[in-house]
């Protein structure tokens, strides 16, 4: 038995397209579980729900950008971050306006009632026994720090205490990751768009699932990357600068951003 898990397809169908070919390619995949952040931030929401519908056996479940479209949510900067920070009004205002240009896309097109449908994560037991817990974030949760490679094995721990499940799997942080901690093993896919450097391919999960054992396969594929970048510049993407930025490499993780921020605070003298 094989299952895909793939997540934040950020509204890229290009990247999608190169990540379904391979799917094809290796061929006897039984099931596809897609785990949320499908339209927003990228300059084909629709196309990309559209093809993630063309496959049967799927499972889906929100992430948080899904979620905000459909309560009115903004990620941040949020407007007390913008009070405290008037520099931030240029990335506040293409966040706040490529989500209303996604939302107005979805809604055209009948996807806005799906949006709403979907659960927070999904379960399964596998042959093996294995008790599978599929969630966007965390487990509990669609949105916040995620799992990202940062995280210390005590805050991992404590975070999928309780979960009820020896396996994870996560989306989010736009970063791969396999770590087990008391027994409790926990995968990120990493990201089919909007990646973060040094590998700006796309990157999924190929579970391989038999009575006795399953065993995770991380794969990479490459897509046209000038290529989406015409895509996106093309529609006018209100936020097309900060997803151009995603596609050359130059955004940063939130994590290394927080990192980078603790050292300094810790390095500096006391007066």
């Amino acid at each position: 038995m094989k299952i895909a898990f793939i997540s934040d397809i950020h509204g890229n169908p290009l990247a999608l397209e190169a990540v379904l070919e391979d799917i094809q390619t290796i061929g006897g995949v039984d099931e596809t579980w897609y785990l949320g952040d499908y339209a927003a931030i990228g300059p084909e929401p629709v196309r990309a729900v559209e093809m993630i519908h063309q496959i049967p056996h799927v499972s889906y479940l929100r992430g948080n950008t899904d979620r905000y479209l459909v309560t009115g949510e903004r990620p941040k900067p949020r407007r007390e971050d913008l009070e405290r920070n008037p520099h931030l009004e240029e990335v506040f205002r293409a966040i706040a306006d490529g989500f209303d240009w996604t939302l107005e896309r979805l809604n055209r097109a009948g996807w806005m009632d799906w949006f709403r449908s979907l659960p927070l994560d999904q379960r399964t037991t596998l042959p093996d026994g294995t008790r599978l817990l599929a969630v966007h974030a965390s487990p509990g949760k669609d949105d916040g720090p995620g799992v990202p490679p940062t995280i210390s094995d005590a805050d991992l721990a404590d975070l999928v205490a309780g979960a009820q499940a020896d396996l994870i799997l996560v989306g989010h942080t736009h970063w791969p990751l396999n770590r087990t901690v008391n027994g409790i093993q926990v995968v990120n896919l990493g990201s089919v768009s909007n990646p973060f450097a040094p590998d700006l391919r796309a990157s999924y999960v190929l579970l391989n699932i038999d009575q006795n054992d399953h065993q995770v396969d991380h794969r990479r594929v490459d897509y046209d990357h000038e290529k989406f970048i015409e895509l996106t510049l093309a529609v006018n993407h209100p936020a097309e600068d900060y997803i151009i930025r995603y596609q050359t490499g130059q955004n940063r993780p939130a994590w290394v951003q927080q990192a980078e921020l603790a050292k300094e605070t810790k390095s500096r003298p006391v007066a």
